[in-house]
């Protein structure tokens, strides 16, 4: 298993506008073969701050999902668009 753990901070004023995008991808991920979960939450001190959790069975369920349609539409020409900053984690299992 290989979790994923990605913070992103979305540019002022379009912290709302990035919403559609985020379900759309959250939707469609969930329904991947190699994807265990994926969960996209919202900080609730800073509107502007999301938490995207990815649990993946292995490395190439993560990159069938980063080479998707529906990461391309929602990600990279989604909310991407608005990203002010991203950071990005892997995670392994200690057992």
């Amino acid at each position: 298993m290989l979790i994923l753990a990605v913070h992103v901070t979305i540019k002022a004023g379009h912290e709302d506008e990035v919403l559609d995008s985020f379900r759309k991808l959250e939707d469609a991920t969930r329904r991947e073969p190699g994807c265990i979960a994926y969960v996209v939450q919202r900080s609730r001190e800073n509107k502007r701050h999301y938490l995207v959790y990815e649990q993946y069975t292995d490395e190439a369920a993560l990159e069938a999902h980063r080479n998707s349609p529906h990461f391309k539409q929602y990600a990279a020409d989604g909310f991407y668009r608005f990203v002010e900053e991203r950071r990005a984690e892997l995670f392994d299992p200690i057992s």
